[in-house]
């Protein structure tokens, strides 16, 4: 997909420069060309990364920026003709994620959006589950016991992904049911069933495997 810029920028022309770059470069922009405008692009939930100027007709860039910090960590770049360091510090410690001087190429913009977006992007999850000898691969959505291969359902490897996920935690029915089922309004006793089976399942290996245990008045863990 498409990174989704919000360019908060009262230069016309600075900013038909930048959106055409930025555009060529792969993000898609939405331009606001003062505070008011801004705010209304900057809160309407599908945007990637701000582009903020400080010299705006209708108020403060640092007061837009301040008044975002206090509800998103979304990311901005300021970019600003006021190049002392006063600025700079003011604008990073309001919470910038950089801070640009004009004037500056496009390349350089672009590679700063870049640096910054993935700085932004959440760890991604391990894709494979390591709980003593259990080897859960969450790309493959395959589990094996030293090696050895597990024969899960569907949804016995979702039960066994979901409690591999957090070896030690106890897990309700009820979050078992609408985490795996989608629907926690379901009967807890096909929570017991699928345990059950996984634990005939893990039972069944020539090597000892994690256990699932029974927590009582409170829900399922999975032990190394």
């Amino acid at each position: 997909m498409r990174p989704h810029l919000a360019l908060i920028e009262d230069d016309p022309d600075f900013a038909l420069m930048c959106r055409t770059y930025l555009t060529r470069e792969g993000f898609t922009v939405a331009w606001a060309i003062d505070a008011r405008a801004g705010k209304a692009v900057m809160y309407d939930g599908g945007v990637d990364l701000v582009v903020l100027d400080l010299g705006l007709p209708d108020g403060s860039g640092l007061e837009l920026l301040r008044s975002l910090r206090s509800t998103s960590r979304l990311p901005v770049i300021v970019v600003s003709g006021r190049g002392e360091e006063a600025d700079r510090v003011a604008g990073l410690e309001i919470g910038a994620d950089d801070y640009l001087v004009k004037p500056f190429s496009q390349r350089e913009l672009v590679a700063r959006i870049r640096a910054v977006l993935r700085r932004s992007q959440p760890p991604e999850a391990p894709t494979v589950l390591e709980v003593g000898p259990l080897r859960v691969d969450t790309a493959a959505r395959r589990a094996d016991i030293a090696g050895v291969p597990l024969a899960l359902r569907p949804k016995e490897y979702a039960l066994l992904e979901l409690l591999a996920r957090s070896p030690g935690r106890v897990f309700s029915a009820e979050q078992l049911l609408e985490q795996i089922w989608g629907a926690s309004w379901q009967h807890p006793a096909t929570v017991v069933e699928h345990v059950y089976r996984l634990r005939g399942r893990l039972a069944g290996l020539p090597t000892a495997a994690p256990r699932i245990t029974t927590v009582r008045g409170f829900g399922y863990r999975l032990d190394p």
